[in-house]
């Protein structure tokens, strides 16, 4: 993969979440730098870049995925700050989340819902 993937990788992350990007190399950089390498030029600079999908409905399918993993609390709420940043209303996330109980199960949708309303306090208490 080019330089031209992982720039663009950065600049779809920075459209996404601004400020994940610098965030990313910062934590990973000094133990994993191959990992920003990957996380940029394929995660962002094509998956996310790929045509079929805009980037709301991609962000929609990120809340979802990982709220049904369970196990990235971090990156989920990257993606449900994504998800508003990319035109998801919160009652959106909120139904998405509840959706989520379906396939996943009440702690899966428990445990997403209140990250979502974590995020949703940052977001009021920053502005």
């Amino acid at each position: 993969m080019s330089d031209n993937k992982y720039e663009q990788g950065l600049k779809k992350l920075e459209e996404i979440s601004p400020g994940a990007a610098e965030r990313t190399k910062q934590s990973l950089n000094d133990i994993a730098p191959d990992m920003v390498k990957y996380l940029m030029e394929f995660v962002f600079g094509e998956i996310a870049c790929r045509p079929g999908l805009d980037m709301r409905a991609r962000e929609i399918t990120a809340v979802a995925a990982l709220a049904a993993l369970g196990t990235a609390p971090n990156q989920l709420k990257v993606h449900i700050k994504g998800a508003l940043t990319c035109g998801c209303t919160r009652e959106e996330v909120v139904e998405v989340l509840m959706q989520v109980l379906v396939y996943a199960g009440f702690p899966a949708a428990l445990t997403g819902l209140r990250l979502a309303k974590e995020v949703f306090k940052e977001i009021d208490e920053a502005s």
